[in-house]
């Protein structure tokens, strides 16, 4: 089993930075994806970003490429988001994802979410 524990989220200045981590516990071994999705107040859930456990392959959506970087540290089992020059249409709450090995076609495992507010 896999469990996942977010934190960072916050309130923010438009123009603004924030780091949203993830922390795995359970699964880490073998070739999984961890992402990140957001939902906005009355939207649905979006893809963000995903980063490839084994190798390293990172991908963004085009909303987000340029400002936000997907990263992780090995001897934390933590995935961070740092979100950079951060626009009020960021707002929502941010959950981690993991695909069970899935190749990204069944995001099993998710962590509670956390909101994150950017004012204008």
């Amino acid at each position: 089993q896999v469990q996942l524990e977010e934190s960072g989220g916050g309130l923010v200045q438009a123009g603004g930075s924030l780091r949203l981590s993830c922390e795995v516990s359970g699964r880490t071994d073998g070739n999984f994806a961890m992402a990140w999705f957001r939902q906005g107040p009355g939207m649905e859930r979006q893809f963000v970003a995903a980063y490839n456990w084994r190798g390293g392959s990172t991908f963004y959506a085009t909303s987000v490429k340029g400002r936000f970087t997907i990263s992780r540290d090995n001897a934390k089992n933590t995935v961070y988001l740092q979100m950079n020059s951060l626009k009020p249409e960021d707002t929502a709450v941010y959950s981690c994802a993991h695909d069970g090995g899935s190749g990204g076609t069944d995001w099993a495992y998710w962590g509670q979410g956390t909101q994150v507010t950017v004012s204008s």
